[in-house]
């Protein structure tokens, strides 16, 4: 399995667990009050089953990642991530360097994944609130020949913006979407674990630049 890669996936599960309360405090306000519980059980599965030293493609790895995180994470984020991990593993046949372009073919893919899977767009106060804007941005400075660091770090501030979004809007999508008008307020839990592995993927890149 490449390091790197397998780096990002364990850097993700800890920061995962490091602020499970907090996404779970979240999701109390709005949902079933167990989004950070799941996401922190998903993924201290993928890493009690990812072995650095499998010979396996990167693609591959997705696949098992997202295989895992869809049998494990209860709630609609399993399927919702799970998709994402399956259609980035479909689009990265072929690629086994950690760069700018299998990044951003990881972004791309992943947001495709969960729009097909959720039916959500932007303002349904959701994953892609974050997301979306996360990928525009990544893209756009990869188009100005920015680095990959400053494209990722570009995308978390992208990201923040939209969690801050969330809270100006009413749910339409998921369990919140039955409050109304009463989740307004509230930030959304799938956006804000969506900021935590796209800067768990910034501090591994920072890392390794060093």
């Amino acid at each position: 399995m490449n390091a790197v890669f397998y780096e990002m996936i364990s850097e993700i599960a800890k920061n995962i667990q490091a602020n499970k309360d907090f996404l779970t405090d979240l999701d109390r306000e709005i949902g079933d009050g167990d989004h950070g519980i799941n996401m922190a059980r998903g993924f201290s599965n993928v890493m009690s089953k990812l072995n650095v030293d499998e010979e396996m493609s990167i693609s591959d790895s997705l696949k098992k990642v997202g295989m895992i995180i869809i049998s494990t994470v209860g709630g609609a984020s399993g399927p919702l991530y799970g998709s994402a991990f399956l259609k980035a593993a479909m689009a990265t046949r072929n690629h086994e360097q950690v760069d700018g372009e299998l990044l951003g073919i990881i972004l791309k893919a992943s947001l495709e994944g969960i729009q097909e899977r959720g039916k959500a767009t932007r303002g349904d106060k959701t994953i892609i609130d974050a997301l979306e804007p996360a990928c525009e941005i990544y893209f756009k400075g990869i188009n100005e020949g920015e680095s990959t660091i400053e494209c990722m770090q570009a995308a978390c501030k992208a990201a923040e913006g939209g969690i801050e979004s969330t809270k100006l809007i009413a749910a339409r999508k998921g369990r919140a979407s039955y409050l109304g008008e009463r989740s307004i307020g509230y930030q959304d839990p799938g956006a804000t674990s969506t900021l935590i592995m796209l800067q768990s993927i910034t501090d591994v890149l920072v890392r390794q630049e060093a």
